[in-house]
């Protein structure tokens, strides 16, 4: 019987200028898509890939699907919510495993249930925080407390609110997470990878 991969998060997006400031000031657009890029090409396919689907970061992943040499789309799954139906981006497609949870009738409920089922039902053996927005940070809290032995990344080189979760416990973090930017080297290192 062959060892089933183990299950890496990803919160991620990239910052939009319509929200809040505090996250588009440090956000370094160029860094959160190569390090999205880069995850998903160092864990696949020593591990599954569960992520929310944001579509600036659907995309990415669907580019790292469509563009990789080995079969690893059985090891990616994007959770969305039906409320958002009507806006799934084009990229989706690319995805062949994709968990929907319900419409709860409002942009709120409905995200955080999403959050809830990708979060609380899954084990995982660590979760990288790139970039982002409020719904990063959300996301860091459920996860740190539905797994709170499990390790975490905020990777504070992207800005935003990766820079902000390392920043409020710096210590707690290796510091490569802030000044590395050869990603592919770093997650290699972090997750104990050597091929």
């Amino acid at each position: 019987m062959a060892k089933q991969p183990l299950n890496i998060f990803l919160s991620a997006s990239i910052p939009l200028p319509e929200r809040d400031p505090k996250y588009i000031e440090t956000a370094d657009v160029i860094a959160i898509r190569d390090s999205v890029i880069a995850l998903a090409s160092t864990v696949l396919p020593h591990y599954n890939l569960i992520f929310g689907g944001h579509p600036s970061i659907t995309a990415l992943i669907a580019h790292v699907l469509t563009h990789s040499n080995i079969d690893v789309n059985d090891h990616v799954t994007l959770y969305q919510s039906a409320f958002f139906y009507d806006q799934f981006p084009t990229e989706n497609k690319y995805v062949p495993h994709k968990e929907y949870t319900p419409n709860l009738g409002d942009r709120t409920n409905s995200l955080n249930e999403m959050r809830r089922a990708m979060i609380e039902d899954n084990i995982y053996s660590a979760a990288f925080f790139i970039g982002g927005m409020e719904g990063v940070e959300d996301e860091f809290l459920a996860f740190t407390k539905a797994h709170p032995d499990t390790v975490v990344f905020p990777v504070a080189s992207t800005g935003a609110a990766a820079k902000i979760l390392f920043d409020k416990n710096p210590g707690a973090y290796e510091s490569r997470l802030l000044t590395d930017l050869a990603y592919a080297s770093l997650f290699k290192d972090l997750l104990n990878l050597n091929f």
